[in-house]
């Protein structure tokens, strides 16, 4: 029987070799980045019994990507994309396994968090833009969207498992083995870099160090308007919308009077929702720069509704929504920033995304954590669906101006997209 013409889109990625590997061994390793996330996040409350600590224990972890992605950026230009990973999915298992080894011979305190969270951040900076431009390097530009969209069910569908497995670990045998269980499953990812065939990516070849290559980057993304307005819309979004380890927490105990279980639960229910949002979004054809803005205000006003959510099954099912809204967005504007970049300014644009996107978090993690305190964790959620849908409709013009040039463009027969 033939596949519908749906499936075939959205499972075209796995095909490829490469990419399976990679997406086997992420599905276990990012599992064990949410289970971190969960026990990170419980840890602190667990110590501070504060919701402004978590923000600011996940303000340390990505501050280096504010100001250090975009040179993160440059190194990913200038080196081989699948060694430079090699690099730094193992420090990444080394620090995970310290902070497991701290917490189950109970020295940990809470400065040791902030301080393996603050290494684990400059680890990021370097791994983010080297992953997000891998993947295009593993499946080509066809079904890059497709595989962007294929990641990011993978990282909701270990939304999924890993928040159930942390709750089962956190209540049976406590919070220390669940960075342990994180630092082994890197293993998984480290064997498939292994594995694959070098001579079926399509690599770029590395930049030649140069003075001036930050500054380069920053001034194409500045210059070129596809790239300048997805990245200011997602630098507002992620800041005050994608903050969910902050208030989820709050709201599981704070508005519902939940444990651990809970916050896992919650966060469970939105990554099922994003696998859903993630395959829906991999099976489509290619999307006008448009449709950025309006599925940014789709997630926002989901979002605005979950923070009304009047019982905790409401508002189970109200996240899952929210999963599907924004995953769906993230997978279109990590796209829309890869398919129009050159290749050689590949790593500096998806390193100023992920200044954008994770970088952003230390500014906005403390102000939704204090808002959550001290106002309401509804507030907390609402907040960011209203920024949202602020940037969303701020950008629709813009985007939409792009679309219709890149329309004309296409509409010349020598015209061609950006290699």
């Amino acid at each position: 029987m033939t596949a519908p013409a749906w499936a075939s889109r959205a499972f075209s990625p796995l095909a490829v070799r490469n990419f399976r590997l990679y997406f086997i061994g992420q599905t276990l390793s990012v599992s064990g980045t949410w289970m971190q996330r969960i026990a990170q996040s419980w840890l602190v409350l667990e110590l501070t019994g504060s919701g402004t600590a978590i923000g600011l224990v996940t303000a340390v972890q990505f501050l280096p990507l504010l100001f250090l992605a975009p040179l993160g950026g440059v190194i990913a230009d200038r080196f081989d994309k699948r060694r430079l990973l090699f690099v730094t999915q193992s420090l990444a298992a080394v620090l995970a396994a310290i902070l497991g080894i701290l917490v189950i011979t109970h020295v940990v305190k809470l400065w040791m968090v902030y301080v393996l969270a603050g290494a684990l951040g400059l680890v990021a900076s370097i791994d983010n833009p080297t992953r997000q431009t891998f993947v295009l390097e593993m499946v080509g530009r066809e079904k890059l969207t497709s595989a962007v969209s294929l990641n990011s069910v993978l990282v909701n569908l270990a939304r999924v498992l890993g928040p159930a497995a942390a709750g089962a670990l956190i209540v049976t045998v406590g919070l220390g083995p669940c960075f342990l269980v994180n630092a082994a499953t890197y293993l998984a990812v480290i064997t498939a870099l292994a594995l694959m065939h070098h001579g079926d990516l399509y690599a770029v070849p590395p930049q030649s160090r140069r003075a001036g290559q930050l500054r380069e980057g920053l001034r194409y993304v500045w210059t070129t308007p596809a790239l300048r307005t997805p990245l200011l819309m997602m630098a507002v979004v992620g800041m005050l919308a994608y903050e969910f380890q902050v208030v989820l927490p709050l709201i599981a105990k704070f508005t519902f009077g939940g444990d651990a279980g809970t916050f896992a639960t919650m966060t469970a229910f939105m990554g099922g929702g994003a696998v859903a949002g993630g395959l829906f979004t991999a099976s489509r054809k290619a999307r006008p720069a448009v449709a950025l803005a309006r599925t940014g205000a789709l997630f926002g006003a989901t979002q605005v509704l979950a923070s009304f959510a009047p019982t905790l099954v409401i508002e189970y099912a109200a996240m899952a929504v929210v999963g599907a809204a924004s995953i769906s967005f993230l997978a279109l504007g990590n796209a829309t920033l890869q398919l129009r970049s050159t290749s050689e300014m590949r790593g500096r644009v998806m390193g100023l995304w992920a200044v954008a996107f994770l970088g952003s978090t230390p500014i906005g993690g403390p102000i939704v954590g204090w808002i959550g305190e001290h106002i309401g964790p509804r507030f907390g959620l609402g907040l960011g669906g209203v920024a949202t849908l602020l940037a969303a409709a701020i950008a629709y013009r813009g985007l939409q101006k792009i679309g219709a040039i890149e329309g004309e463009a296409a509409a010349q027969p020598s015209a061609k997209l950006v290699p």
